[in-house]
């Protein structure tokens, strides 16, 4: 097996932007999502459409949070390349089992990858949701963020 190494880390070990400047620019797309769990009093506002906040409309508030995260992550991340996305769209909807689940998807020509944006956009859009929320109850949990695909670059990849 070849050996990997971290890519953000130079012969010295030392932190290390990585130099895209020989790659070439292609199509790229990167899906993320984040599942936040919500105790059943708040979900039943959810459902019942009546979970408004001083802040606006919970959803609608996290889809606009993840998306302008996602156009900030190159001064979030130390390292990463600022990248002036081509699209983003975050989708929310509640899942058969109740749970509220964010999908951020990211594209954008270019000569790095865009599934940090996408990560950072579905996290966001969950803190949004849990700060919203939170004046009901702090037994919010943001249980997962992951990278469900990403296409572009050396090797495409879908989570099974």
């Amino acid at each position: 097996m070849e050996s990997q190494k971290l890519s953000h880390l130079d012969s010295q070990n030392n932190p290390s932007m990585v130099d895209v400047s020989g790659k070439s620019v292609t199509y790229r797309t990167a899906t993320a999502q984040s599942i936040v769990v919500l105790p059943t009093e708040v979900l039943q506002h959810l459902v019942d459409g009546e979970l408004q906040s001083k802040k606006g409309s919970v959803f609608q508030t996290a889809i606009i949070a993840g998306i302008m995260a996602a156009k900030k992550t190159g001064d979030l991340i130390p390292l990463c390349h600022p990248l002036g996305m081509d699209n983003c769209k975050v989708t929310i909807k509640l899942s058969a089992s109740n749970e509220v689940v964010i999908e951020c998807t990211a594209s954008i020509s270019a000569k790095t990858g865009i599934e940090m944006e996408a990560l950072v956009g579905a996290s966001i859009a969950a803190l949004t949701v849990y700060d919203m929320c939170k004046a009901m109850s702090h037994d919010i949990v943001v249980k997962e963020t992951k990278l469900i695909a990403k296409t572009g670059g050396k090797r495409d990849f879908k989570r099974a």
